[in-house]
């Protein structure tokens, strides 16, 4: 059977962009492990369970109940104890919490590279997590992302978010933004702004854009995979 391992934020996911992608893979068979950095079930974003961004109550109410109840999200492993090789995909979902543990941690930095550089297995990277290629190094001593064609949450939305001096609404300091620290890395990173989604595939590295592309890039990894997507009702 398919294995996927989700890496999931402690500090805030956003719901669409862990669940959307959990829930189709599970439905097209893929045996689906999650990870968060201590082991302590992922804090879900307020914030991406608000009826007017996440597609009305109904949906809402669907997320929350998945947050809630799935035993995979609220029994995850530690980061420590999980290896890429024993996957045949690692996953990293977004959310603004991601700059401050996902990113940040040495283990989630190793489980992607090695998932990307290793002979078998790749990596789906969504919205703020693909801040974590800014600080993940590959198998040549050369930063994970130089010269890959990337997309992911762009400057031009963080501006709408943040006030100027890069405080979110929640009162943190957003610690950098997501597309300087890519393109910093040598990254070629292409948002796909007008477009109304957007999923990169570069070798073994699958990025997208943030909400409103989480169906496309669960359906996108199931394709790298080999698998038939679901059909969506």
């Amino acid at each position: 059977m398919t294995s996927a391992l989700f890496v999931v934020s402690e500090e805030g996911y956003w719901a669409e962009e862990c669940i959307e992608p959990l829930t189709t893979l599970t439905d097209a068979g893929v045996d689906v492990t999650v990870a968060t950095p201590s082991g302590s079930p992922p804090v879900v974003d307020e914030r991406s369970l608000d009826p007017e961004s996440a597609g009305g109550e109904e949906r809402v109410e669907e997320l929350r109940e998945i947050h809630e109840s799935d035993e995979r999200l609220n029994d995850p492993e530690p980061l420590a104890v999980v290896s890429a090789d024993d996957y045949d995909t690692v996953v990293f979902p977004g959310g603004h919490g991601t700059e401050w543990d996902i990113n940040q941690d040495t283990h989630a930095r190793q489980l992607l590279a090695d998932a990307v550089t290793g002979d078998d297995g790749n990596a789906l990277v969504v919205c703020h997590a693909v801040g974590i290629l800014g600080f993940t190094w590959g198998d040549d001593e050369g930063r994970l992302v130089e010269g890959r064609d990337v997309t992911g949450f762009p400057n031009a939305w963080e501006e709408d978010i943040v006030d100027e001096n890069d405080v979110m609404p929640d009162g943190r300091k957003l610690p950098y933004w997501v597309e300087d620290e890519v393109k910093a890395a040598g990254g070629n990173w292409d948002a796909e702004l007008d477009a109304e989604e957007s999923v990169t595939v570069d070798g073994d590295l699958v990025t997208a854009r943030g909400p409103g592309s989480s169906a496309a890039a669960a359906d996108t990894l199931l394709e790298e995979l080999g698998i038939e997507a679901p059909a969506r009702t």
